[in-house]
């Protein structure tokens, strides 16, 4: 089985060549599950540890079988965090890139106006909080005549975080010839009741693990009191001197205090909790995501929302209270067939926290010593010269996919009468520029933006500054990012 590719698989050049540049080469074990069966439009349950590859089992199929030409959304995707949204949206994007699939996120605390102007475009993706998404099928903005596709994506966490209710209300505004999928780390009895009640004989895949965590981390614990824990998590990272490393704590007090220590002693590091205005974490996200920083000190909201194949180690600052919470901090890392490494320092009042977790997990987490004086001293020069640093990201998937893609600005939009038509017309026959050269296309009211590919985006720029659309000299610059 592991054999296949997928160039295996019936999906388009369009889709296969979006794979080749994000260097998706093998198929996971749950997307060689899911991917055949999807594409046979089957409801699927999908039990799948977190890291497993699920976002790319279900966005791939989707994206082989949207419909271009229509213009209201055919997939919803639901999502129990704002982070989550944002970066299935971009796997959506990267993926379908080629197609010209276009993927929005809608979530609470960005303003619903825009959001409601960005459903007006062709929109073929829609990935959202319960909240936010009933916002907008109640107030009308998002259209369902169209919809084939629902998933629901870490349905335990849209549990655990009380959303289930709110799910169901979606559920029952939905057309009832859809397809559904649910995807979950674990499938509690909620859950379960939810597949029954809304899912047409769903298909089980389980994705079969030695246990609930991957095989790829290697978990340790070091025992501590309150008063030696910030001393030994300093050692801690002489010692195993990271790439990069999530700190994770129990409250967003914990994060800010730590969070000022290390910044205090020239770590190279960033914080990320929900007190935080919801453009500082997602730039915080896209800094670690780009390498900027080598540590980030966290609370339970990163857990679900950060996809970087590379994080070499978690340390668990705090011991989490929900046992569920331990496979999702700790699958941050020995992602991507990665090794990685947990770390989690108890406290003698956090045993009973412990006990939950490795009766979870099915084994006991291995006790490691504390740092000794000659490893600190050997290893101190090395971190020293890390530390302060941007460390390198090797795989950058969003980067590499748009390498030779140019957004291009025009001055016009929707009241100068200006549609897709006219300006694919216009610039595929610009010499040397084809159809298949140009990206996703966004018309507003004053102003559209289209995706040129294929790094034609200088050639399209020059020429069309002597080109008039539908008879109407615009102004065309590159899109500031």
């Amino acid at each position: 089985m592991s054999n296949i590719s997928f160039e295996d698989f019936q999906i388009g050049d369009e889709i296969k060549r979006a794979l080749q540049l994000l260097k998706y080469n093998t198929p996971t074990e749950v997307q060689r599950e899911v991917i055949p069966q999807a594409l046979e439009n089957r409801d699927l349950v999908v039990k799948s540890k977190t890291g497993s590859g699920k976002t790319a089992a279900f966005a791939i199929p989707i994206c082989e079988r949207i419909e271009w030409e229509e213009k209201y959304p055919q997939a919803l995707i639901l999502t129990p965090t704002r982070e989550l949204a944002v970066q299935v949206r971009d796997d959506v994007t990267n993926i379908g890139r080629f197609k010209r699939i276009k993927a929005l996120a809608v979530y609470g605390k960005e303003p619903f106006s825009k959001q409601r102007e960005e459903l007006q475009q062709k929109t073929h993706v829609v990935v959202g909080t319960p909240g936010r998404v009933m916002d907008h099928i109640e107030r009308e903005s998002l259209n369902l005549e169209q919809l084939k596709y629902l998933i629901i994506d870490e349905a335990d966490e849209m549990l655990n975080m009380g959303f289930i209710d709110e799910v169901e209300k979606i559920i029952n505004q939905l057309p009832s010839n859809r397809v559904t999928m649910i995807f979950s780390a674990t499938l509690p009895k909620d859950v379960e009741n939810l597949c029954f009640k809304y899912m047409d004989t769903p298909t089980q895949i389980e994705i079969a693990t030695t246990g609930i965590t991957a095989e790829t981390i290697e978990h340790q614990l070091i025992k501590v009191t309150q008063e030696t824990k910030n001393a030994i998590l300093k050692d801690l990272t002489i010692v195993e001197n990271p790439d990069s490393c999530i700190i994770f704590c129990n409250t967003k007090e914990h994060v800010d205090q730590l969070y000022n220590e290390l910044n205090e002693s020239n770590y190279s590091c960033e914080r990320l909790h929900g007190g935080l205005e919801q453009v500082d974490r997602f730039a915080v996200m896209d800094g670690f995501r780009m390498g900027n920083f080598r540590y980030l000190v966290a609370t339970d909201v990163a857990a679900r929302g950060i996809d970087v194949d590379n994080v070499s180690l978690i340390i668990n600052y705090d011991v989490p209270m929900e046992k569920e919470s331990y496979v999702h901090r700790t699958g941050r890392t020995g992602r991507a067939g990665n090794k990685g490494k947990a770390i989690t320092l108890v406290t003698p009042y956090e045993e009973k926290y412990l006990k939950a977790i490795e009766r979870y997990i099915g084994f006991e987490i291995s006790i490691m010593e504390t740092p000794n004086q000659e490893d600190i001293l050997s290893n101190k020069a090395a971190f020293e010269e890390k530390v302060g640093g941007r460390r390198v990201v090797k795989n950058n998937k969003t980067a590499r996919i748009n390498k030779d893609i140019m957004k291009l600005h025009f001055s016009g939009g929707k009241k100068k009468k200006i549609r897709a038509l006219d300006l694919v017309g216009t610039i595929s026959n610009i010499p040397g520029v084809t159809s298949e050269d140009i990206g996703i296309i966004t018309i507003k009211d004053n102003l559209s933006y289209v995706d040129i590919l294929n790094g034609k985006g200088s050639l399209v720029l020059q020429a069309m500054e002597h080109t008039k659309i539908k008879g109407k000299k615009l102004k065309v610059s590159e899109a500031i990012k």
